[in-house]
């Protein structure tokens, strides 16, 4: 197909299902998913890109920053593969104004169909093929759905992960064995209450060793064997976010990363931990619980870091989760610099160690560890009160402290949730 005939464009008949075609004229051909991957740093951004603007809890999208962030993709080339990436970019700068309105309007409506947003238009149609041109429909703003949070998840995690291997489906090792499914030790001799996880091998030799070889065998209670597996755990585990306005400062996103480590550890849990809970806590002046769903609309703030206020309701979430393993996962890039008083006033100091703040929250890292709560810190940050601080909480609790960049948190996280070995069950 010419350039010239992107100008003549023939009468438009619809296909929803196209997965090949190289350029139709309407969408370049770029499948559903691919838009979605290419502007996952957009759905999650977390202020970094409006941090001198006026603070907003929640992201404010409209559909035109979205049509923007779709051409900017388009012009990077992040929507095409290498082999198709110099004929597309070609054929984008061919493009008139109109066309390349027209086809943004086209994917954006692709997102639509396929359920990846949904859209909020105030006194007009809530669905339709919406543009920048049409008056109200510039401010129209979107939300991005669970379909659309659950790809991005399994995406950030498979990007995680690699070529690190799968876990094994179900739990957490501990240095215990029980009958079970997964055989990974050696068979024993049935007793009552046991898994009837045969090991056929072992009981047709208890027989044959007894009785000899001869047909029928008569077996015996005593000739059944089992299988014997290593005993494996639930865990129940709050992600404590801080959300203070550093971690958006000194030209580095920490938040967004962070997001994403989130949704791929509820990814990871849903799918190969499934006796497992992750909640989630945002702390910054005081701390409120999170739902998973709501990841990808939440922002930064102005805030101090209230590590007490965070560690307070991450215990009263993790004393509602019957699991045998309770831990707490914290992120953050600063030292703690404020606390609620017995009154309801919060008092902050973000110089220094403040004796106060500090002892307060000790004093929750201690309840944590009196409850068998292990707390594992991720640090964004290497600055002299946060790792004086972590320190002090990773020898109260036995935990385990991590200094990671917004590039490795996740391969860190997600490796040290998968791996651990700390705790005998009984």
């Amino acid at each position: 197909m010419g350039a010239g005939s992107a100008h003549n464009p023939s009468p438009i008949t619809v296909f929803m299902k196209v997965n090949y075609s190289k350029y139709t004229g309407e969408d370049f051909g770029i499948g559903a998913e691919d838009l979605l991957q290419a502007l996952s740093d957009f759905l999650l951004q977390s202020g970094f890109n409006t941090q001198y603007m006026p603070f907003s809890e929640w992201n404010e999208h409209t559909l035109e920053d979205l049509q923007k962030a779709i051409q900017q993709a388009l012009e990077r080339g992040d929507l095409f593969n290498n082999d198709q990436m110099r004929e597309m970019m070609e054929r984008l700068q061919n493009l008139t104004p109109e066309q390349m309105q027209k086809l943004l309007d086209n994917l954006v409506q692709k997102m639509i169909d396929e359920g990846q947003i949904t859209i909020e238009q105030p006194g007009a149609e809530p669905q339709g093929s919406p543009g920048p041109g049409d008056g109200p429909d510039s401010k129209v703003r979107f939300e991005v759905t669970d379909k659309s949070l659950d790809f991005l998840g399994f995406k950030t995690l498979k990007d995680l992960l690699g070529s690190l291997g799968k876990s094994s489906f179900g739990r957490h090792d501990t240095r215990d064995l029980a009958t079970g499914i997964e055989a990974s030790g050696s068979s024993k001799q049935y007793e009552f209450g046991d898994t009837l996880n045969l090991d056929i091998s072992a009981t047709l030799f208890s027989a044959i060793r007894r009785e000899g070889a001869k047909v029928p065998l008569d077996m015996e209670y005593g000739d059944l064997h089992v299988h014997q597996c290593e005993y494996q755990s639930s865990c129940a585990t709050v992600l404590m976010l801080d959300c203070s306005h550093s971690m958006i400062l000194y030209g580095e996103d920490r938040f967004t990363p962070a997001k994403k480590v989130a949704l791929a550890l509820a990814h990871l849990i849903r799918t190969q931990y499934p006796g497992d809970s992750l909640r989630c806590v945002l702390f910054h002046d005081s701390a409120e619980e999170l739902a998973i769903s709501q990841l990808a609309r939440v922002q930064v703030g102005p805030y101090y870091t209230n590590t007490r206020d965070g560690l307070i309701l991450a215990q009263r979430l993790l004393a509602q989760e019957k699991k045998d393993m309770r831990q707490i996962v914290m992120i953050t890039d600063g030292k703690p610099s404020c606390l609620t008083l017995d009154d309801g006033r919060v008092y902050k100091n973000a110089f220094g160690l403040d004796p106060l703040v500090i002892s307060r929250t000790l004093e929750e890292v201690n309840r944590c560890k009196k409850q068998g709560i292990i707390i594992n810190t991720f640090m964004l940050a290497s600055d002299y009160g946060l790792v004086n601080f972590v320190q002090k909480v990773t020898e109260i609790c036995r935990g385990k402290a991590y200094f990671t960049t917004p590039y490795t948190l996740g391969q860190y996280l997600l490796m040290d949730y998968m791996n651990r070995k700390t705790r005998t069950i009984h």
